[in-house]
């Protein structure tokens, strides 16, 4: 067993805003497990936000590199269970780990991964496009060039509502809103009315993601479903936010792969939440992980490699028709 990796700059179509910050360029981290002439791959990309960067990825990587070359482990998630205390305080360098074992794991099974996990391809939910902030004009350009069934939002500006109506004169398309910890739940209440008469399916993450208490207002009097993703990292948040949330967003990234994200979809199922799994602005690795799971949820958001100019890998290919995986076992994302 031998790890490796690289790190990819992803340069962006437009700089991405959200309410928190805004980015023209991702940096992301690849890791490579090869056996016998067999490989897998995983990604995480980097996050200011949550303080994940390269730089505090790759020394965890390093130290655990023993256990992962020793061959003590034969599934994912055993590999993932002897890493829980190296990679406690950093779970997006134990994605990219996470998923590249999957990768690796199912590829000398001779299964594709969604095969190996008894999923049908053909049940996938159609993924959303994501417009960040920006102008209206802007926002609207954007949208036109990528003409789509669904569109998620960003907001957290002074002029949501006004966004949001300028936008549904230009397309019929459902949208989502993400306001990514932004309002107060007087504002999203109130807000939440309005954007029912726009169109808008459901609300993601509309408070800070410790505000408990203004949640169960905002769950109590909203207009709309409510989606959590800032309160939903780890396995732990799953039951903390039913009863706060009609929805959970599982991030693989911030989760810790493939192994824990499985389980947080499962959980969310038992509690009678729908499920969705968003993306990090991965490139193509990443991106056709998330499809192979996505026959488990309601909604999904894979659209990362949409947004890049230039794509390190080549996966899954998405229209709002079908999803076609790579041909071959595993992931089945290879870099180009």
């Amino acid at each position: 067993m031998n790890l490796s990796y690289q790190v990819f700059d992803l340069p962006l179509k437009h700089t991405f805003t959200i309410a928190h910050q805004s980015r023209d360029i991702q940096d992301t981290l690849i890791v490579k497990l090869e056996e016998n002439g067999i490989y897998g791959l995983g990604e995480s990309t980097t996050n200011p936000f949550y303080g994940m960067t390269i730089e505090n990825m790759v020394p965890l990587l390093e130290a655990f590199r023993p256990v992962i070359e020793g061959g003590d482990w034969e599934t994912p998630e055993q590999l993932w269970e002897l890493g829980r205390e190296v990679f406690n305080e950093n779970p997006f360098a134990q994605c990219a780990l996470d998923m590249a074992a999957w990768d690796l794991f199912t590829k000398k099974k001779d299964q594709k991964l969604y095969e190996y996990l008894g999923l049908n391809p053909a049940t996938i939910p159609t993924t959303n496009f994501t417009i960040g902030i920006d102008t209206v004009e802007k926002m609207v350009s954007k949208m036109k060039e990528v003409d789509w069934p669904i569109y998620k939002i960003k907001l957290g500006t002074e002029n949501d509502l006004e966004i949001v109506s300028a936008l549904r004169k230009h397309t019929d398309a459902i949208f989502r809103i993400d306001a990514n910890c932004a309002w107060t739940a007087e504002q999203a209440i109130r807000n939440s009315e309005e954007l029912a008469k726009l169109g808008v399916e459901f609300m993601e993450q509309p408070l800070g993601k410790d505000d408990l208490e203004g949640m169960k207002e905002v769950f109590k009097h909203s207009k709309l479903p409510v989606m959590a993703d800032e309160s939903c990292i780890v396995e732990s948040d799953v039951k903390k936010c039913h009863g706060l949330f009609h929805a959970i967003n599982v991030k693989l990234v911030k989760a810790g792969g493939i192994t824990p994200g499985l389980r947080m979809i499962h959980e969310a199922k038992s509690l009678g939440m729908k499920t969705m799994v968003g993306c990090m602005t991965e490139s193509s690795v990443g991106i056709t992980a998330i499809a192979h799971i996505a026959p488990l949820l309601d909604y999904v958001d894979m659209d990362g490699a949409m947004l890049l100019t230039k794509d390190p890998a080549r996966g899954v290919r998405i229209s709002p028709e079908k999803v076609t995986f790579p041909d071959g076992p595993g992931i089945g994302a290879e870099l180009v």
